[in-house]
This record gives structure tokens, C-alpha cells and sequence, in this order.
């Protein structure tokens, strides 16, 4: 605890609009040094605005500011810049990143932040001369990976790296500020393991015991209750409860930031009911010998055989290989091997042919990949169909000429957006405006509007909270039902896999080290999971 009687923080009846629209309301939080915050919510209900306004981001201040007062160890503070909150020992990891990609690792952790040996040339010219001191560097970058129990290589470039390392990469960045007094993690846990993520865990505990403050935003429920000290639950803008950890549960949680009853757990029984065994069904997707050249990943003889209309699930441990199947087989990536589609071979290298081919991927990296962020949702959901089926447009003189449906376009963007409870302003919104969970739904829309007859969806809920994960999955199936699309789901969490999907292969060691029905125990699948880890 705080020796000074004035807390570490206190946000006082912080309130924020944009144009008009109330996104917060007196939000009152008072948190002490050394404490562990677990702030939980719906997507959009107000969390990351409230962390950007405390980490003084840009865009708060470009609409207009915010209403309240903010106090560190009872004396206010308005920050100007993210730079002024590090200065005043805040620090904040991004639920997206914001990595340097053409730099190593270590150059980011230290960015800006650089040790430098002088020279002789310094007494005429200044320090502009001074050289970059490599030792230090390295010194500092691993301490900070250190601090987290994860290893990860530090000098490997961002670019080559898998999602999870670039997470760790962001969270050793601030672990590395020795002024560090209170850290903001946003959905930090979402692309990790469940081994990553407990390590992570003790990492959060560790900084607690230094007396760091730790506010923690997850959809994990169960990360909240095991490593925070308070809950904290926004809904709609509003802080609706705020209590100790040790006096709740994840249903209690789970219904202050619904507003409802949890469904998932009648949805999760339903979909075990409604499994199938497929063991009569044609093979629509054959892979053989499959190696893939993506970074930090490990694929390197898979074997595997798709039933038509199953949604076969993909898990397996952070680097084995599970993201790079879909990555490589859909041409992102460099792959080799054997790919057939109901009878026909599909080259690889080749992601036009995959496409022409009836096959859609969503990716796990929703930003880099998945969305074109500075145009609206319209374009995002129909511009993919447009250009690879030309749907979507009207043509006149016998096909001379081509026109955007922009009717078509609407309805079918307003369609998703009322299926998939997407929460936005309206089909013209800019993908970059809508939250992360909604720009995953968005990424989904687009794959539904290809009417792919195979579906390769990977981390499909990565940073969505519980009721929206809900839809989601149950959107997938149903897409998967109603239209017997052959469905592939990669993902880190098991328990999503055995909601939805009819088996789960696991992948280990770049391997398929198995193949079992979705309802088998956890324990086999974790067997499978460690038989050929590298």
C-alpha cells in the first residue's frame, strides 16, 4: 500500500463524448500502489477510452478533451501526450501493437530510450555523434524479458515474429522503464497460450509485489479473478460495480457487464449436442507433407484430411505450427507439399488461386491483414467479393462497363452489422473507429459475404468479450449449417474449440501429433499437446 495517504491514483467523475455521442459517464476509480485492477466490460463499453484519456492518447485530445479531474498521489495531472504519462511513471500496452517492424526486438524495448557510448568527435560536434552502446542494449532487453518467465528472441525483427512474441515484445518494452508506477495491459493475454498466459500472470503478481499498479483489461474472466485484487465492470459507459476479486465469481461478472444472464454456458452445452461424427462424410480438403516458412511458427510435415461440412478445429501450443497451416496455405507465407480441394490440387504460393478456389481466411491479424482501416465498413465487407467474384456490381453493354452496387453494398454491410451485433454508427463508418472486437466481427462479415465453400478463420474471438465470443461462434456454425461450408478453426483456447467445433486436431512440434472428437477430455488433448513440442 501507498505510504502517503493520498492513493496512487484517483480518476474522478471522468466523462467523454464524441460528437455528441456520451461514450463515458462519470467514471469515479481510485486504485493504490501495488494494486492489481481487473477493469472488465462489453466491447464498447467504454474501456479502452477510459485508459486513453488516462495515457493522454491523441485522439482524446483531438475530440475535445474529457470532463473530470485525474490525480496522481493526490496532485492533478492533464496530459498532453502519452509522453507526459511516461514521464509520470504510467506506461500502457496497446491491445494493438505498436511495434517498429523493420526493428529487432531489443531495438524496440529500448526505442527512444537508447544507451550511447561518447566519443572523441563529442567535445567539437555535440552527442549527435554518440554510438548506440549494443552491450547495454542487450543488457536491458533481457532483463525485461526476464521479468515476464517468457522467453523470446530478442533479436529477431518484429516483422518475422508471431503474434503472440510481438505481445510479450510490448510488455517487456515497458517492464524496461525503470520510472514504471503503474501499467495498463489491454487484452495483453488474448493472442497467448494458456502456458503463456499463466506465465504472464506470475509476471503481473511479481510487479504487484514491487509495488507497480497494475490495471488489467481481459475477457478472460478467470485471468480477472486469479491475479487481480478488484474488479472493476463498465457497461455502456457507466462503472457499474467495482469490487474485491475474492467476492465474486465469473457469472456474477459476466451478468453486471451484460446487463443479462450469461448464455455461454447453455450454448456451450447445446453445441456439444449438437456434434457430428462425420465419419461417413466425402474428404473435402487434403493436405499432405505440408511445410510452411513463416516466423515463428513450425510446419514442417503435416499431414491432414478435412471432412465436408465439418468445422474441425486446429489448437496446439504458441510456435507449433497451428497458424502457419492456414497462413501457408492460403500464400501469405512461403509453403510446400500437397493441397487438394474436393479433387483438385490447389497450388500453393499462388493466394489468387486459393481464392478463385472458393477458399476465404480470416486472419489472426486483424489490422495488418484482415481490414483496410481508413475506409468504411461497406468497402471492407464487399470490396474482397467485388474484386474476386464481382459481386456487387452492375454491369451494362454486354459487360463493357461495371458499377458498384452500392444498394447491394448496403444491404448486405447492413445485414452483418445486424447479425453480428456490431456495434458502430452506421455502415459509412471507418473501420479504424470501431473497437477491436467489432473489427474482428467486420473481418468475419467480409469472409461471410465471399460464400466461400471452404473457411479457414484463425483466433476468431482474439480480444472479443464474453457475450460477443458467444455470437460469434454460434455465427460461425450457423454459416457452417445453413450453408454446409467446410469450416477450419485455428485457436488458442481449448475450450472454444470444444464448444464449437466436431473434432480438434492438435498440432505439435510443426506435426498433427493427433486428431480427437471435440468432447474428449481436456487431459488427452493435453497429452497431444506436449508429444512433439520443440
Amino acid at each position: 500500500m501507498n505510504e502517503n495517504k493520498a492513493p496512487l491514483l484517483e480518476m474522478r467523475n471522468i466523462k467523454k463524448d464524441f460528437f455528441g455521442n456520451q461514450v463515458l459517464t462519470d467514471i469515479n476509480l481510485t486504485l493504490e500502489a501495488g494494486q492489481v485492477l481487473g477493469l472488465v466490460g462489453e466491447n464498447g463499453a467504454g474501456k479502452s477510452t477510459l485508459m486513453k484519456i488516462l495515457f493522454g492518447a491523441a485522439d482524446i485530445l483531438e475530440t475535445g478533451g474529457y470532463g473530470g479531474d485525474i490525480l496522481l498521489d493526490g496532485q492533478k495531472v492533464s496530459f498532453s501526450s502519452p509522453f507526459d504519462a511516461i514521464a509520470a511513471g504510467i506506461g500502457m500496452v496497446h491491445q494493438e501493437f505498436s511495434l517498429i517492424p523493420g526493428f529487432e526486438a531489443e531495438e524496440n524495448i529500448v526505442l527512444n530510450r537508447e544507451p550511447k557510448k561518447p566519443n572523441l568527435l563529442d567535445e567539437i560536434f555535440g552527442d549527435r555523434l554518440d554510438t548506440l552502446d549494443r552491450k547495454a542494449m542487450d543488457e536491458i532487453a533481457e532483463k525485461a524479458i526476464e521479468k515476464m518467465g517468457v522467453s523470446i528472441d530478442r533479436h529477431m525483427v518484429i516483422s518475422s515474429m508471431p503474434v503472440g512474441h510481438k505481445q510479450f515484445t510490448e510488455i517487456a518494452r515497458e517492464l524496461s522503464k525503470e520510472q514504471l508506477r503503474l501499467l495498463i495491459l489491454d487484452e495483453p493475454t488474448a493472442v497467448l497460450t494458456e502456458r503463456e498466459a499463466e506465465a504472464l500472470l506470475d509476471s503481473i503478481r511479481g510487479m504487484s509485489a514491487r509495488g507497480i499498479t497494475v490495471i488489467f483489461i481481459t475477457h478472460r474472466l478467470q485471468e480477472i479473478l486469479s491475479v487481480c485484487d478488484t474488479v472493476a465492470v463498465m457497461r455502456d459507459g457507466v462503472l457499474v460495480e467495482k469490487v474485491p476479486a475474492a467476492q465474486t465469481n465469473v457469472q456474477e461478472i459476466t451478468h453486471w457487464m451484460m446487463g443479462r444472464a450469461s448464455s455461454s454456458s447453455a450454448s456451450g452445452k447445446a453445441a456439444k449436442e449438437d456434434r457430428r461424427d462425420g465419419k461417413d462424410a466425402r474428404t473435402a480438403l487434403k493436405i499432405r507433407k505440408l511445410w510452411v516458412d513463416m516466423p515463428g511458427e513450425t510446419v514442417r510435415n503435416v499431414n491432414l484430411d478435412v471432412r465436408e461440412g465439418e468445422i474441425l478445429g486446429i489448437g496446439g501450443l504458441a510456435g507449433q505450427g497451428k497458424l502457419g497451416i492456414p497462413n501457408g496455405i492460403m500464400g501469405l507465407y512461403d509453403a510446400g507439399g500437397k493441397v487438394e480441394f474436393e479433387g483438385q490440387e490447389i497450388p500453393l504460393n499462388n493466394p489468387r488461386k486459393c481464392l478463385d478456389s472458393s477458399f476465404a481466411f480470416v486472419s489472426e491479424d486483424r489490422r495488418g491483414v484482415g481490414l483496410l482501416l481508413d475506409e468504411s465498413l461497406e468497402w471492407n465487407v464487399a470490396f474482397p467479393a467485388m474484386q474476386i467474384q464481382n459481386k456487387f456490381l452492375k454491369t451494362y453493354l454486354g459487360g463493357l462497363i461495371k458499377w458498384r452496387d452500392e444498394k447491394a453494398i448496403r444491404e448486405i454491410t447492413e445485414k452483418y452489422i445486424d447479425e453480428l451485433k456490431i456495434k458502430c454508427t452506421g455502415s459509412k463508418q471507418n473501420a479504424r473507429e470501431l473497437s477491436g472486437g467489432n473489427q474482428q466481427k467486420i473481418c468475419l462479415a467480409k469472409a461471410f459475404a465471399l460464400e466461400p465453400r471452404l473457411l479457414f478463420v484463425s483466433e476468431p474471438t482474439r480480444g472479443i468479450d464474453v457475450g460477443a465470443k458467444a455470437l460469434v461462434l454460434n455465427a460461425l456454425k450457423k454459416f457452417n449449417r445453413e450453408n454446409g461450408v467446410t469450416v477450419v478453426m485455428v485457436s488458442s483456447e481449448l475450450e472454444e474449440l470444444r464448444s464449437i467445433c466436431d473434432r480438434i486436431a492438435i498440432v505439435s512440434g510443426g506435426k498433427i501429433s493427433g486428431i480427437l472428437p471435440a468432447a474428449e477430455s481436456v487431459e488427452k488433448f493435453g497429452e497431444l499437446m506436449l508429444s512433439n513440442v520443440i
